[in-house]
C-alpha cells in the first residue's frame, strides 16, 4: 500500500484531473445546447410566423427581427434589446417567441446571466407556448443557473424532460448527470451518462462527452 502521503498527492492530482474534464464538459456543453436550440427556434418559430401572418405583415415583421439581429451583431447591444422587446410585445405568434429567445441569448452572451436566466424562466412558464419550447427555455435555464445554483432544485426542473417521448431527453439527461455529479451522487451521474453512451439515438458529440465523463467518474 502506498504511503499516506503520495496516496493524499495522488488523489489531488486525479481530482484536479476530473475537474479538467467538468470543465471541458461545460464549456462544450453550453455551446452545444445554445446552437441546437436556436437552430431549431428559428426553423419552426419561421414557420409558424408564416402559417399565422399574411403576407405583407410576415414582411413587416421579419424586417424588424433582420434589422434587431443586425444590432445584435455589430454590438448594438442596447438596440438591440430594445428592438427585440418591441417585436415580442407586438408581433404576436412566432416572430415574438423567437425575438424573446434571441433577447434572452443576447443578454448571456453580454454577460447577464441572471437576466438570461430570468428570460428564459417567462419562457418556461408561458402556458400559451408550445410544450416543446418550453422545455427547451427549462434547458435554457438549468444552463445559466448552473453555477451557483442548487443542483437538487434545477435537478427537479429536469426531471419531466428525461420522459423517453421528450425531444429535449438526452440533453435533460446530460445536464442532470452534470447536476448529480456536482451534488455528490456519482452512481446517478454514472447512471445517466452510461445511458447516454449506450443509446443509439443520443447525438454523436454528447455519446462522446458522455463516454469520457464515464472515464472520468470510472465505471
Amino acid at each position: 500500500m502506498a504511503e499516506p502521503t503520495q496516496d493524499g498527492f495522488f488523489r489531488e492530482i486525479d481530482e484536479e484531473l476530473r475537474q479538467e474534464h467538468y470543465a471541458k464538459l461545460w464549456k462544450l456543453y453550453g455551446k452545444y445546447v445554445i446552437a441546437v436550440a436556436l437552430v431549431l427556434i428559428v426553423s419552426v418559430a419561421g414557420y409558424q410566423g408564416w402559417r399565422a401572418y399574411g403576407l405583407k405583415t410576415r414582411a413587416a415583421h421579419g424586417e424588424r427581427f433582420a434589422e434587431a439581429m443586425m444590432l445584435a451583431g455589430g454590438g448594438q447591444v442596447d438596440g438591440a434589446l430594445g428592438a427585440f422587446a418591441g417585436i415580442a410585445a407586438d408581433a404576436g405568434g412566432g416572430y415574438a417567441m423567437l425575438a424573446r429567445f434571441q433577447e434572452a441569448a443576447l443578454r448571456a452572451r453580454n454577460g447577464d446571466t441572471q437576466g438570461a436566466a430570468a428570460a428564459y424562466r417567462r419562457l418556461a412558464g408561458d402556458g400559451g407556448l408550445d410544450a416543446v419550447y418550453r422545455d427547451l427555455a427549462t434547458v435554457l435555464v438549468v444552463i445559466h443557473e448552473m453555477d451557483g445554483g442548487d443542483p437538487g432544485t434545477l435537478s427537479r426542473l429536469l426531471e419531466p424532460l428525461t420522459a423517453d417521448a421528450n425531444p429535449w431527453r438526452h440533453s435533460a439527461k446530460e445536464l442532470s448527470a452534470v447536476l448529480a455529479e456536482r451534488n455528490g451522487d456519482r452512481d446517478t451521474a454514472r447512471e445517466l451518462f452510461a445511458w447516454l453512451a449506450a443509446d443509439a439515438a443520443t447525438p454523436r458529440d454528447m455519446r462522446a462527452r458522455a463516454g469520457e465523463m464515464l472515464a472520468a467518474l470510472g465505471r
